[in-house]
């Protein structure tokens, strides 16, 4: 198994509220790995979306001027978060971890703190 999938699964394991995760290229828009989804959430369509706002975001602070990177993207709907994390680090240059949650049975806070956890566990 590869490192990719030990950490989506020990996403969608250890984080209260999981409906989905992957990792991304958004160079390319294409899903890595994907874990959990489903017909409501189609997780490559997801994640090919989900490209155009860490590219509209990243063009956006280049324009601005603002120094620093990215640490997360949320995005809030009526009964989810979905959670963009651009990876840090040997490696991760143009990937994010991309997370959706049940809003009603997660805790948003831990589950930032447990995504930039399994982030350190990643190795690609």
């Amino acid at each position: 198994m590869s490192n990719v999938e030990i950490c989506l699964k020990e996403t969608m394991t250890s984080i209260e509220g999981a409906l989905g995760t992957a990792l991304v290229d958004y160079t390319s828009g294409m899903a890595l790995g994907t874990l959990g989804g489903g017909k409501d959430l189609d997780l490559t369509i997801a994640a090919a979306g989900n490209t155009d706002v860490i590219r509209a975001k990243t063009r956006t602070m280049e324009h601005l001027g603002l120094k620093g990177e990215i640490e997360d993207i949320l995005i809030t709907l009526g009964s989810q978060y979905h959670i963009l994390r651009p990876l840090k680090g040997r490696g991760g240059n143009g990937l994010f971890l991309y997370l959706v949650l049940d809003r009603k049975k997660s805790n948003l806070a831990m589950a930032r703190h447990q995504l930039r956890s399994i982030e350190g566990q990643l190795d690609v």
